[in-house]
Order: structure tokens, then C-alpha cells, then sequence
């Protein structure tokens, strides 16, 4: 298996704990093995054999110098070496979910790059590649879009996690006939038992924050987009206060922290005495378990709106992304959605007091949509189990 794994993205882990799970369940006896950002992190929660994606470090000393004066050439042909010598070991290599084709936060020396080498040592290895229910676009940068397809061409097996995925592989000159539709890789995690609600005149509203900087959080801007996306969704978290709703914070990844202490500095610095509520999470399993004690949810994370539909919240997104407007549209709530860097205020309250009286109905319409995923991730499951894995 191959992703960037092991770094504090939940929505990744919880990817990769679904195929992992998957995998054990159906073949028991097949030895796993994971390519991933942070190895030891991912060999201590799984269990299983880690490879870094790349080297570690530069080369030091003579060999640094005359790898730097040849333009890093012998290093990148080392590197390769590296990931044939290991990948030809196995019979399959897998990327299990996650947005792996789009270029978020990445250069093209980045991830792009590394998918490519990967799936190139994986071909002349004679390693099946399979992309099972990706995410794929945008990719804005013209260099990682040539190397992020290419790598995707190389693939015997190739499954979108929405219609918005295959879209924009055909837009960009690929070729997906025959490459199917199947639902993000969490759908298919176990869900906890929701808790009974203790405030029958109160709403618990989950606000999920994210530490957004930006398509490309290194590029100039970022904390400007960071500080107005953080005041706005302190003004909303105020209304709710103000309202009489009771206000739980929820994140998706280890940095969000960051977020998370800005957004209650923001409040406290409007409401003094305001308290917000914040469980500590370490899985996707765990945020559905912070989703379970709210009634509504509103969140900018892909993973957040994954979660709190799980759990049949009804939901408002501020996204970043298509993705999350396309999984909204698909659960009936897309005019519920805003753009992380455009929302207004005024629009998510007006937004959220439809919704509050709307949500007996969208919580049933989720429910009914989310027995049609489960059948999907079934088929796909035995597709896998046919053609893919054997």
C-alpha cells in the first residue's frame, strides 16, 4: 500500500485502516506491507512492514557533493533502485483512497514525483498497480498534472471515489473507460452508537476548523486567507453561543490544533466567559465519535463531512475543494455549501437555521443514501477480491 500515511491526516489514516481491515478480513494470509510518509508511525498503529516514499536525507560527505554537481541524478537513480528492489516483492501494489491525484500543498518534486516513481519501479516489476476509490483533481501545477496522470496510466485498476474524479481525468486527456465509481474508502469504516441527546431545546453543533492557508499553504497569503477564514467562523461560533447552542470543536488532522487555539482566542476575545468543547482525537474512528455527541455539524475538511455523515448529521461545508461540494450534492445538501475563502457569515446562519429546521428530513435522505454506499463498497470489495488481488 502507498499514500501519505503516518503524517497526522485522519482522513488518510482512516483510508488506509479500511484497506488494511479489508485486506486481513478477505486474505488473512497476505503480508502487508506500507510505503508511507512516517513508517514508524504506521509499523506501531497497523502492525505491518514500513517503507519510507523516499530516502532519508541528502547524501553527506563526497558522495552529497558529487550527487549536488550532477544535478542530483545518481541519487534519484539510487532512490529508484531502492523502491524496485522492494516493490518487486509483491504481487499488488495498492493506493487506498485519499485525494492521491490532486496537488494540495504539494510541489511537483513532492508527492507528484514520487507517485510516478513508484508506479513506473511497480510496472517494470511486473507489480499490479491498483487506485481503489481516489480522489483526483485539481491539479493546478501543469508539471505535477503530467506526472500524476502519467503515473495513473500506468495502473491496471482504477476506481473513483466520485463522478468529480473521473470528470477531471477526462478533462486533462485521460482515458477512464472502464474505470468505475465506488465511495470513499472511510464510508466503509464501522461507525460508533450515537448518544442520546441531553439538551432536548439546545442543538449540539459540531464546528470542524482546519489550519487553512490556501491551496498551496507555502505560497504567499496564507496566513492572511488563515486569520480571515478564522474570524469569520469565530463571529458564527458567537451566534451559536449567543443562540443558546452548545458548541463542540472538531478536527481532522494533528495541525488543525494550531486552528483550534486561534478560533477559541478569536471567541474569547468576543465572549469572555464562552466555553467550547474539544475531545482529543487520534482516528477517523475516533471523530465519528466526536460527531456522535453533536445534532448538526459544519466543517471545512473533507473527513469532517465524511464523518458526520456517517454518523447521518446533517451537515454545512465550507470547503476547499469541489470534493466536498460533490459528496454534499450526492446527500441532498448541497445548498449547503460555501467556499472556505468566500463564505459569509450572514448566508451560514440563514444556511444553518434552514437546515436546524430542515433536519428530520435530511438526517432520513442521509440514512437511505448511505445503505446505497455500503452496497457499493460491497461490490467493489468483490470486484477487488476477482480481479485485483485473486
Amino acid at each position: 500500500m502507498f499514500g501519505l500515511f503516518g503524517s497526522g491526516n485522519l482522513g488518510n489514516e482512516g483510508s488506509l485502516e479500511a484497506m488494511v481491515g479489508f485486506l486481513r478480513r478477505e486474505r488473512p494470509e497476505a503480508e502487508l506491507s506500507c510505503v508511507c510518509r512516517e513508517p514508524e508511525v504506521v509499523k506501531q498503529t497497523f502492525g505491518i512492514e514500513t517503507l519510507p516514499i523516499r530516502r532519508n536525507g541528502p547524501a553527506s560527505g563526497l558522495s552529497g557533493k558529487v550527487n549536488r554537481l550532477l544535478l542530483k541524478i545518481p541519487g534519484k537513480l539510487a532512490d529508484f533502485a531502492r523502491a524496485f528492489s522492494h516493490v518487486r516483492k509483491a504481487d499488488v501494489m495498492i493506493f487506498p483512497g485519499t485525494g492521491i491525484l490532486d496537488d494540495f500543498g504539494e510541489r511537483p518534486a513532492g508527492m507528484p514525483y514520487d507517485i510516478l516513481k513508484w508506479c513506473l519501479a511497480a510496472r517494470l516489476a511486473g507489480t499490479r498497480i491498483a487506485f481503489v476509490s481516489i480522489g483526483a483533481g485539481p491539479i493546478r501545477n501543469r508539471l505535477s498534472r503530467l506526472l500524476m496522470t502519467s503515473a495513473a496510466r500506468l495502473a491496471h485498476y482504477r476506481s473513483y471515489r466520485d463522478l468529480q474524479s473521473r470528470e477531471f481525468m477526462e478533462s486533462v486527456g485521460f482515458d477512464t473507460r472502464g474505470d468505475a465509481i465506488y465511495p470513499d474508502l472511510a464510508f466503509g469504516l464501522p461507525a460508533p452508537i450515537p448518544f442520546p441527546r441531553t439538551l432536548p431545546d439546545a442543538l449540539r453543533v459540531g464546528v470542524g476548523v482546519m489550519a487553512y492557508r490556501g491551496w498551496y499553504g507555502f505560497a504567499d497569503g496564507g496566513q492572511s486567507i488563515f486569520s480571515r477564514y478564522v474570524g469569520k467562523l469565530a463571529n458564527f461560533v458567537v451566534y451559536l453561543l449567543d443562540s443558546g447552542h452548545d458548541v463542540r470543536l472538531l478536527t481532522g488532522d494533528d495541525e488543525d490544533s494550531v486552528a483550534v487555539e486561534a478560533l477559541l482566542a478569536a471567541v474569547r476575545n468576543l465572549r469572555p466567559d464562552s466555553k467550547l468543547s474539544h475531545g482529543q482525537v487520534h482516528s477517523l474512528g475516533d471523530v465519528m465519535g466526536q460527531m456522535a455527541l453533536t445534532d448538526i455539524v459544519v466543517a471545512t475538511r473533507f473527513h469532517n463531512i465524511v464523518c458526520a455523515l456517517k454518523m447521518c448529521k446533517p451537515t454545512i461545508s465550507l470547503s476547499y475543494a469541489r470534493k466536498n461540494d460533490v459528496l454534499m450534492e450526492e446527500m441532498g445538501l448541497g445548498e449547503y455549501c460555501q467556499h472556505v475563502e468566500r463564505f459569509d457569515v450572514e448566508t451560514l446562519v440563514a444556511q444553518f437555521s434552514r437546515l436546524t429546521a430542515a433536519r428530520g428530513k435530511h438526517e432520513q435522505g442521509i440514512s437511505e443514501r448511505l445503505a446505497e454506499f455500503k452496497e457499493q463498497i460491497e461490490r467493489q470489495d468483490a470486484c477487488l477480491l476477482s480481479s485485483v488481488i485473486g
